[in-house]
């Protein structure tokens, strides 16, 4: 049985983690680099580390601090923020990243996950979408969440997942610092169109949210921020709560 994975995020805003609700509200938390060593000590089964305001700010991610980050960690480094480019993959890449993640750029561009994966390999490919419902509807949001694309998030998943990519994260910005559990709803909504592993983001509040996630069999892995970096719940003692409600999970 394959296990479940713990991933928590480091977005990053001026050179450092931050973090809010609903996408907003932005508060300080703590220095990226002890924080991604704290995390790799703790057990986490790999880590993501986006620099949240660069495609809104029009810039390249800062990968002096992605090489300090990954220079201090010894699992799997997923990094994204304004990845427009096979350039922009490749300079990650030699930055210390092992998967890249693409957001708005693969908006922009949706070539650039079949050409990445080509180059890189599916396995490097890591499709990000951040959905909100808008009319009833799933829509995905470009540039932090800032813009409504208009596009269908059900549609976009499954096509990312035809174009290559080699994982799915979805950011519910609805559940997004809410801490009331995540979006099953549209979870299991996407598990429905896709085949490729779903990491879930946004809404983890306590350790029952993360039992109630990986009740669906289509979720990979469970992705948090707040309440990690809060410490208010501690990666071990989360995988041996999963772990004896029968969850798989590598202690």
């Amino acid at each position: 049985m394959i296990t479940k994975r713990i991933i928590p995020c480091l977005d990053i805003r001026d050179g450092r983690v931050v973090k809010g609700k609903n996408f907003k509200g932005i508060k300080d938390i703590d220095d990226p680099v002890k924080l991604a060593e704290f995390y790799n000590d703790s057990g986490a089964d790999e880590l993501v580390f986006y620099d949240i305001t660069a495609s809104f700010e029009g810039r390249q991610l800062f990968t002096d601090i992605l090489e300090k980050v990954a220079a201090k960690i010894f699992i799997p480094l997923t990094v994204g923020g304004s990845i427009n480019t096979i350039d922009d993959f490749d300079r990650v890449l030699k930055a210390g990243a092992d998967k890249v993640s693409v957001n708005t750029g693969a908006i922009k561009n949706p070539a650039l996950i079949s050409e990445a994966a080509k180059k890189y390999g599916n396995q490097c490919v890591v499709l990000s979408m951040d959905v909100a419902r808008v009319d009833g509807a799933f829509r995905v949001f470009a540039k932090g969440g800032r813009e409504n694309t208009g596009i269908d998030a059900l549609e976009w998943a499954q096509r990312g997942d035809a174009s290559g990519a080699g994982e799915l994260v979805v950011n519910s910005i609805d559940t997004d610092g809410v801490r009331e559990g995540f979006d099953l709803e549209l979870l299991e909504a996407i598990g429905k169109r896709v085949t490729i592993p779903i990491i879930a983001s946004g809404g983890a509040g306590c350790k029952e949210h993360f039992k109630d996630l990986f009740a669906l069999d289509c979720i990979d892995a469970g992705l948090a921020a707040g309440i990690f970096h809060s410490k208010e719940l501690l990666i071990g003692d989360l995988k041996r709560y999963l772990k004896e409600n029968n969850i798989p999970v590598r202690i």
